[in-house]
């Protein structure tokens, strides 16, 4: 017959599974590294989210400069307007579109590197 405790006294009680094996936790970055279901996963979402984004840039850009030749059509009284001696459909493609270009890819890569960044905390975290 075993001792009854003693009020007062702490009794350690443990489970006959704490010594069973545990599955190894792998990193989601060796998911990723050994191209395994889930790492593939990953990368897709990734990929998708980079997709997505640059074709939101591109059709953006797109309807820019596909607006424009569009707006001087409806629009003929802006084909006769000069700026410094400049038509004005040749001033706006030639001084407003690039630099909608460059704004366009600053704010992309912006974008593409805090996907990459968010992608990056979901990895750790796992």
């Amino acid at each position: 017959m075993s001792p009854e405790p003693r009020p007062g006294r702490r009794v350690a009680i443990t489970s006959p599974r704490t010594a069973a094996a545990r599955r190894p936790r792998y990193p989601a970055t060796r998911e990723i590294d050994e191209q395994t279901h889930l790492g593939e996963v990953y990368m897709r979402s990734l990929l998708r989210t980079q997709f997505r984004l640059a074709a939101f840039v591109c059709t953006v850009l797109a309807c820019v400069v596909g607006g424009l030749p569009v707006l001087f059509l409806l629009i003929p009284e802006l084909r006769d307007v000069h700026l410094l001696g400049v038509p004005l459909p040749w001033a706006v493609l030639a001084g407003l579109i690039y630099p909608a270009f460059v704004i366009g890819a600053w704010l992309y890569v912006r974008q593409a590197e805090r996907n990459e960044r968010h992608f990056a905390d979901l990895v750790d975290r796992s």
